[in-house]
């Protein structure tokens, strides 16, 4: 199974949650295949009950699969590890101190991992303190260069900013973008977006030159009753990329 997303262009993938299997081929057929399916560790009790139920995932979907600590939680970044290390999916999510055992555990450099950095209300500068024991301390406030610089000293792919909480960072994101997109790192913005903010937050990681970018949208467009992701809201947000790229 391939190790790399399927992205737009070889520009954009999506990443949103699914609540089955059969909810992560509808929305994998939905977005045309340019899509990570996001299954969370948290919602398993062992490290063999994930991994049973996540190969399913990834023989559903052509290996698209995004394990996920689950709300961000930092006590998940062990367990995402162990499981990614014999799943070998194409996109593991990560706090910022847990990138470089998950790449490590992979043996490989092809499968994507994030790694967890947060706004702080400062242009330019982001957390770093998302693991385990750090995030209970102060914030770790650094250039989000010096960041990036860590990431990759770390086998990190890309940087997950998150909480967005939409469009609400908007200044600290644009430099973000422009970090990522100057340091040659992929960028996943996360946090907030939804149909109605989507494009514009994709849009600015994509004139800011960003090589990568894999925007999150997961309970904005989650069905209540269901649980499920809904597949016509990944269309369209599908349609929102293509436009962003035409526009670029």
């Amino acid at each position: 199974m391939a190790l790399v997303p399927n992205y737009l262009e070889d520009r954009l993938c999506l990443n949103v949650l699914a609540n089955s299997v059969e909810n992560a081929k509808d929305c994998y057929e939905a977005a045309e295949g340019h899509v990570l399916l996001g299954v969370l560790s948290k919602n398993y009790n062992s490290d063999a009950f994930a991994i049973e139920a996540m190969k399913k995932y990834q023989e559903a979907t052509n290996n698209a699969l995004s394990v996920g600590l689950g709300a961000g939680d930092p006590n998940q970044s062990a367990m995402v590890s162990r499981i990614s290390a014999k799943l070998q999916p194409q996109h593991v999510n990560q706090v910022f101190t847990g990138a470089g055992t998950s790449r490590a555990l992979l043996g490989q450099s092809e499968t994507i991992v994030n790694a967890l950095v947060s706004p702080t209300g400062k242009v330019g500068y982001v957390d770093i303190a998302t693991g385990p024991l750090s995030s209970q301390q102060q914030a770790a406030e650094v250039p989000v260069d010096t960041a990036i610089a860590l990431l990759k000293d770390m086998g990190a792919s890309s940087l997950k900013y998150f909480p967005m909480k939409g469009l609400t960072h908007k200044e600290e994101y644009i430099e973000v973008a422009q970090a990522c997109a100057r340091n040659d790192f992929y960028l996943e913005p996360t946090g907030g977006i939804d149909l109605s903010n989507f494009e514009e937050i994709v849009q600015i990681a994509i004139d800011a030159g960003v090589q990568k970018v894999i925007p999150h949208v997961y309970s904005s467009i989650i069905d209540k009753a269901s649980g499920d992701t809904r597949p016509g809201d990944v269309k369209q947000l599908l349609g929102m990329m293509k436009s962003a790229l035409v526009k670029e």
